[in-house]
């Protein structure tokens, strides 16, 4: 009985996964069309090889990225990234850019799951303090900002 239905079973699974494909979910990229007045060159540089995949309009998709259903999850990532601070389109608000440093700090960005994918943006101490420094002065940190409490 299994070697009947697992011949099937695998051509059902191969089809579903062929149909798959031709869902048009997938990273792409629109025309950057402001990126921040950077304090450095190094912050840059910094900030595109560990923030740029998810918060930018430059996302470099692996190949793997471009097949279903990995390409779906990298596509709801890079949105929800984008949502919240894109690098490239500083000509719109970004409400969130005054804590991406604290949370470089506090190791919620770049998140673990991305790291173990993506060795050029696990930062050395020194790096993450450098870029911490640096998106502070570039967009504006939580000590910088004017806020009162009433």
């Amino acid at each position: 009985m299994i070697r009947r239905i697992l011949p099937t079973a695998l051509i059902v699974l191969a089809g579903l996964f062929v149909v798959m494909q031709l869902v048009p979910y997938r990273v792409h990229n629109p025309a950057v069309t402001q990126e921040p007045a950077w304090d450095s060159p190094q912050t840059r540089a910094l900030a595109q090889r560990a923030c740029f995949d998810c918060h930018s309009n430059e996302v470099v998709v692996p190949w793997y990225g471009q097949v279903a259903p990995v390409a779906w999850v990298l596509r709801r990532h890079v949105d929800e990234g984008r949502e919240y601070l894109n690098f490239s389109e500083m000509d719109r608000p970004q409400p969130e850019a005054h804590e991406s440093a604290e949370e470089l700090l506090e190791g919620e960005m770049p998140p673990q799951y991305y790291r173990l994918f993506h060795a050029s943006a696990v930062l050395t101490d020194a790096e993450t303090m450098q870029l911490a420094a640096g998106l502070d002065a570039t967009l504006g940190g939580e000590g910088s900002r004017d806020e009162h409490h009433d």
